[in-house]
């Protein structure tokens, strides 16, 4: 069988193309730089109820098994359209995400700017997320 050098050339300018604006994201790949590095930054999603607080490069990370949470050191990267953090936690690979989005908790009436993912070793948790100067709206407590 034969392959055809288009393919690859094909490929190779597809990869060249500019940039086109999609749903949020900077054509010219700049840092997300929405969120301060110095903001406190948390994570939260129900089902199963779960919490994650960031502040520097220390993360706390919360259940209701262990509500009093775990410490773990964190990496920030800014990404093209949000926020990542990298760890581990308990031997396993932790991976944070925060990307723009409005977001429920399904739980209350409150709105969060960001929506969140949490991947632990082999599990993917969804929610929602707020910073310092980006709270959430509604109720404090719902």
């Amino acid at each position: 069988m034969t392959r055809s050098p288009a393919i690859p050339l094909l490929l190779l300018l597809a990869a060249c193309a500019p940039a086109k604006q999609h749903d949020g994201i900077d054509p010219e790949a700049r840092a997300f730089d929405k969120v301060a590095p110095s903001e406190t930054v948390t994570m939260l999603g129900t089902e199963p109820f779960w919490n994650l607080r960031i502040e520097g490069g220390e993360g706390t990370w919360s259940t209701p098994d262990n509500q009093p949470g775990t410490r773990l050191a964190l990496t920030r990267f800014a990404g093209n359209n949000g926020l990542g953090f990298s760890g581990t936690l308990g031997g396993k690979p932790f991976t944070a995400t925060l990307t723009p989005g409005t977001c429920s908790d399904g739980m209350s009436d409150r709105r969060f700017p960001f929506v969140a993912t949490i991947a632990l070793g082999g599990e993917t948790f969804a929610g929602c997320g707020y910073t310092t100067s980006q709270p959430f709206s509604g109720d404090e407590a719902p």
